[in-house]
Formats: C-alpha cells, structure tokens, sequence
C-alpha cells in the first residue's frame, strides 16, 4: 500500500512540476493590422463569458488576449472595422474550441490586410514571407 501511495506522489509530483504545466496553458487569438499606412484596424470581440471591448490598431501593431477553453464549446465572435469611417466591416468567428476536445495552448493568428483577412493557427507565432 505505501509502495502505490509513493509511486502516486511521484507520478503527480513530476507531472504538475514539470510536463503538465502545457496542459493548462491558456489558448488565445491575435489579431495583426497589416494595413496600408493611417488605416486603423477596429476589433471589437465577444465570447460566451466576455466581452473583450473595442481595440483601435494603427498599422503594425497587434492585440491579442486569452482565456481557458470551456468544456461547453468555446466560442468567441469578432467584428473587424476598417478604412474611411470604419464603413468595410467583416463579423466571424475568430475562435472555437471546447466541448469533448479541450485544447491548450491554442492560438488563432488573424492578419487583416488590404486584399482580406488572413488565418493561421497553431502553437507557434507564425512567419510572413
């Protein structure tokens, strides 16, 4: 009996110090404003728990934000304003997670630029070429 509760204690003990940290990393979205010169980028995002408030990007600058994954689905919705008056405006999903598969660590990169909105994820920053 003190033979398992020892070989229990280790198991934890290594877990929790050493390799289970990455599971209860937090997942994010970023978003990137890669638009020509005095186009600021509006984002405005929304989950089911948050509402992230409007975030104004010049060009060059990023925003970004995380949250632990639900196992109820985890959604969050954004709207993208851009040019003369914020008038060109795109709403999608920026993020979905959860429910039997929980992620951790997740990020979902969003790069608007002049020709569209751009979308990659991953667990590593990713590099325009």
């Amino acid at each position: 009996m003190m033979n398992r509760l020892l070989c229990f204690q280790l198991v934890v003990t290594l877990c929790f110090g050493l390799s289970c940290a990455k599971f209860y990393e937090k997942d994010s979205v970023h978003f990137n404003n890669s638009l020509n010169p005095n186009n600021i980028l509006k984002v405005h995002c929304i989950s089911d728990q948050d509402d992230f408030g409007d975030h104004f990007l010049s060009p060059g600058q990023t925003y970004d934000f995380s949250f632990y994954e639900s196992i109820t689905k985890t959604k969050v919705d954004c709207d993208l304003w851009q040019g003369p008056d914020f008038r060109f405006h795109a709403k999608f999903r920026a993020y979905k997670g959860g429910g039997f598969i929980v992620h951790y660590g997740k990020k979902n990169f969003w790069d608007a630029r002049e020709n569209g909105i751009y979308f990659t994820h991953g667990k590593e920053l990713p590099k325009l070429e």
